[in-house]
Order: structure tokens, then sequence, then C-alpha cells
């Protein structure tokens, strides 16, 4: 069942699959042994501006590689599902590896809603239109955080300990798994490229976690809700690290419409992602997330990351010593 990739969620899957998506979460980390190997050549396929003959087209969804592909899918497609079936409307999950690559299809119209990360959402908002629909409160708060790993073993004690070591980032554009200790080198007048030994990107914040416990890099940076997650619901990797740094708090990772989506549609799906915890179903699934209910989003939650950006901003553009 590991290549088991629907193209469409159909509305009429419903809470039944939750075992299932749950068994399959486990089954993805479950020891040392198992690998994951990501085939991103079997992501959904996208139509182009113009090719949807349809007159009721299904909508297009996608969640940014924040865990791998075969993680978010188990876990994203009961909400997916549950999104369909209330609209009415055959939902398709669509994946691609990097952050920019969703930003790019969510700014020409070729999908329809995406999940995000919140630094892709600061720096691609009025780039590309982005229309924040919710965002989850996780444990009462809608704040996430950046953890600094390493190994439980190790002897790293601070983020200087790391100089000359390898260190892993998740996504070019991500902000707990980049652009954060991408600032905190710059407040000690580092850059990651000189003060790191080597680097690498994993794409995922579950992959980073697992490069750390099983030695393959010294640190990374990562997601602290998807740390926690595991820790929580399997530990398999996350006992075999340890946090040495955490972040200040940050706008956790929004839910976003196209500007291109009829707002009818737009409203539809706030009013449901709002109301999701007063529905026993929609409670339900929000649970197996560990998520309380979604919110509406307030643009300054997302002040400390565009403070971060403006500061790396400025120092790229300063001049350098020959």
């Amino acid at each position: 069942m590991k290549g088991f990739f629907p193209q469409v969620i159909r509305s009429g899957w419903m809470i039944g699959i939750l075992a299932f998506a749950v068994a399959l979460l486990v089954a993805g980390c479950g020891g040392d042994g198992d690998k994951i190997v990501v085939d991103f050549s079997k992501t959904v396929s996208v139509d182009r501006p113009g090719e949807r003959s349809s007159p009721n087209p299904p909508l297009k969804v996608a969640v940014a590689a924040m865990i791998s592909p075969r993680e978010t899918f188990d876990l994203y497609r009961q909400l997916l599902a549950y999104l369909g079936h209330k609209l009415g409307r055959d939902l398709e999950f669509v994946q691609r590896k990097t952050y920019g690559e969703i930003d790019e299809l969510l700014g020409k119209g070729q999908i329809d809603l995406a999940f995000i990360c919140s630094g892709p959402y600061v720096a691609g908002k009025d780039r590309y239109g982005f229309i924040p629909l919710a965002i989850p409160q996780v444990q009462g708060d809608h704040f996430y955080r950046s953890y600094l790993i390493v190994n439980k073993n190790s002897s790293f004690q601070r983020l200087e300990d790391l100089k000359g070591h390898t260190f892993a980032f998740t996504d070019p554009d991500s902000n707990t798994g980049r652009l954060v200790p991408t600032y905190w080198l710059a407040q000690v007048q580092a850059q990651p490229e000189t003060f790191f030994g080597g680097l690498i990107y994993t794409y995922s914040h579950d992959n980073s976690i697992m490069a750390v416990a099983r030695g393959l890099v010294d640190g990374a940076a990562v997601d602290g809700l998807v740390w926690e997650f595991y820790q929580a619901r399997n530990p398999a990797f996350t006992s075999k690290t340890r946090i040495i740094k955490k972040s200040e708090p940050y706008g956790l990772p929004p839910l976003v419409a196209s500007r291109h989506l009829a707002v009818k549609i737009q409203e539809q799906i706030r009013q449901l992602l709002l109301s999701m915890h007063q529905d026993p179903e929609g409670r339900h699934i929000l649970s197996e997330l560990l998520i309380d209910r979604f919110v509406p989003v307030q643009e300054e939650w997302y002040d400390n990351v565009r403070k971060m950006h403006q500061h790396l901003a400025q120092l790229k553009d300063k001049p350098r010593a020959p």
C-alpha cells in the first residue's frame, strides 16, 4: 500500500479511512530499518489555465511538503475528504517538491487552495496574491517555533558548537527549516555556507529529524509542531534527538486560496473550516491532526517573520569587503 496515491479524493470518502490513515502514519516511521523513498514524478499533474472544461471541475488542493509526501497525504486526506463532502465537490490532492513550486501554481491559478509555510506566505503574499482563509490552533495557540535539534548522544549544546559540522535545512523557503537558523547565524555575523562544514536540503521536517537521529547530519532546524507530533504519536526518531534551542513563536502556516478562485467558494471554505470543530465528524478529524480548531488569520502574527526577511535582505544588499 505504500505506493497507493489516488489522484482524486471523492466527496463520498468519509471517516472510515481514519484508522487506515493513522496506521500508515505509524508504519511510515516504524523503525530504523525503514527507508522513505520520495518519488516526485508520481505527484498529481495540474492543468494549464484554461484547460478545465467541466462546468463544475474539482478543486485542486496542495499541501507544502512540511512532512514527506506519503505522510502528508495520509494525514491531510481526511481533512480534504471532509471539505469535499461538505462542499459537494471533488478535490484533487497535489504535491510538489518545493514550497516555491506550490507558490507558482497558486499564483497562476493552476491550484485553488494550499497549506503553505509561514515564510512563503510572508514573502509571496503580495507577489502571488494569496488569500488567507484560516490557520490551525494547536494546544490553545496559533503559533509555532523552530527547534534546533542534534543527536541525543552528541556533545553539542549551542548553535555555535555546530561550527564546521554538517547541517540539514528543509526547504530553501522554509521559515523554521531555513530562515530562522540563517537569521540566528546573521546575529553572530555568520552565514550558513561558511559556518557549517556541509549543508543538505531534506525537503521535509520529518526527513530532517530522521537524518539527525541516524547520524547522517550533526544538526537540523525543524518545525517544532512536527517534532512534537511525532514525539507524541511515534517517537522512533524524535527520541534519538535532543532540542538545544527554540525560536520565538511565529504565526502558524495558513490555508490560503488562489486569487483566481471564486470569492463565493473562498467564503464557503472559510466558514467550513472555522466551524469544523463544532461538527462531531470534523472534530474527530481535527483531533487526529492534533488541531483544536481553525481560526481567522491575523497579519500581525507574521510580523516577526517579515522582520527576519527584511533583516536578511538588508545584509544581502550590503557591499562586502573584498
